[in-house]
């Protein structure tokens, strides 16, 4: 049996690679198509794969600057050639579950959420406040145009899984599809907890890209009056350096290897997640290093976070409700122990073991099912 996977972009190791890593390792010898590959950006497993782009790989300035080609990425999904595959296992947050598969092979796409700029956060990625009024006006139709084509592809699939509650209802409004639940893998063995008693400061892993909503914790932390580190890169750092800088206490220390990384999840008072997520990564692997997080009570946190026993469940988006649960976190005593057992929950091999168990299910169905 030949297996395809299929991927959006290839560009780091974020949840998304770290999910399709693990899909991978169920079909060794399988080719990876994606419309852009920036080679040494993802893990030496994944870089192991036949890697195949689409067209988009060949326009100037491509690594850095691929997100420009959006309106492109329908046409260059559809041209990939999937010919002589018998099942395509997609890992979709954009257009990757729209690829065309060839007559009796089945697709099972494992979707990380639908389009998010496309339907329901245009403003939080294009809107005037973010690339000015003009763009933004020539930018609507553009979506509207994807959403639309992202619904009438939604059929393609013979299945989808979904990451979270959240997203399967997302699934639903959106594509009309059904989808089972598997939840992403977490490393519980690389993120173990440390020593319980050394809390130096709340602690934020993330890209810094706008419906993360960052600003709310920096302010957050500076009306509490409490220290936040804030880990990652992206599009809004220069913009975040700016409200950092008066706030004392906030420090954007960049992107930081996964050694460090975990090293501030042992030593956090807390991890933030002030934005909503379809599901979220870097809750659970703080809650495997037996650090309580503080998150907003909508999206995936509420199904990884148990709210007063591994962390809080912030209820609002206000600067005084985030103020409040940062101190109640830095006064709480938390039991280690009881947030590192929710964390195992979502382990690497109970992953596997589920995501197999879905490939058996659509293999033994006939090609043209949908469910």
């Amino acid at each position: 049996m030949r297996v395809a996977l299929v991927h959006d972009w290839l560009t780091g190791m974020r949840g998304g690679e770290k999910a399709l890593e693990q899909i991978a390792a169920l079909f060794p010898g399988a080719d990876l198509f994606t419309l852009v590959h920036v080679p040494g950006s993802v893990s030496p497993a994944l870089e192991s794969h036949p890697i195949h782009t689409a067209f988009i790989q060949r326009l100037p300035f491509v690594a850095r600057a691929y997100r420009h080609y959006l309106p492109l990425f329908p046409a260059a999904i559809e041209r990939l050639d999937l010919s002589g595959f018998d099942l395509v296992v997609s890992c979709s947050h954009c257009v990757a579950k729209s690829v065309i598969v060839p007559p009796g092979a089945r697709h099972l796409c494992y979707c990380l959420t639908p389009m998010r700029y496309a339907w329901d956060q245009f403003d939080a990625y294009f809107g005037p406040r973010k690339v000015g009024r003009l763009a933004s006006a020539a930018l609507k139709p553009v979506m509207n145009r994807l959403a639309r084509w992202d619904r009438d592809t939604a059929h393609r699939p013979n299945r989808y899984l979904a990451i979270s509650q959240y997203v399967a209802r997302r699934i639903r409004l959106y594509y009309n599809r059904q989808s089972a639940i598997v939840y992403p893998p977490v490393d519980t063995a690389a993120f173990t907890p440390g020593d319980p008693n050394r809390r130096e400061a709340f602690v934020i892993v993330s890209a810094l890209v706008p419906y993360k909503r960052l600003e709310l914790a920096i302010a957050a932390a500076h009306a509490a009056e409490l220290p936040l580190d804030i880990i990652g890169d992206g599009p809004e750092r220069a913009h975040l350096e700016a409200l950092a800088a008066g706030a004392r206490g906030v420090r954007l220390l960049g992107r930081l290897g996964d050694d460090a990384v975990r090293q501030h999840y042992r030593t956090a008072i807390a991890v933030l997640l002030p934005g909503e997520e379809d599901f979220g990564l870097v809750p659970v692997e703080a809650q495997a290093c037996g650090r309580p997080v503080v998150a907003l009570g909508h999206g995936g946190a509420t199904e990884t976070v148990i709210d007063g026993e591994t962390g809080l469940l912030v209820p609002d988006d206000s600067v005084a409700s985030w103020a409040a649960a940062l101190r109640r976190a830095a006064a709480q005593r938390w039991d280690a122990g009881r947030i590192r057992a929710n964390a195992e929950r979502f382990g690497e091999a109970r992953f596997r073991a589920e995501f197999q168990a879905a490939v058996d299910e659509v293999l033994a169905a006939p090609a043209d099912a949908r469910w």
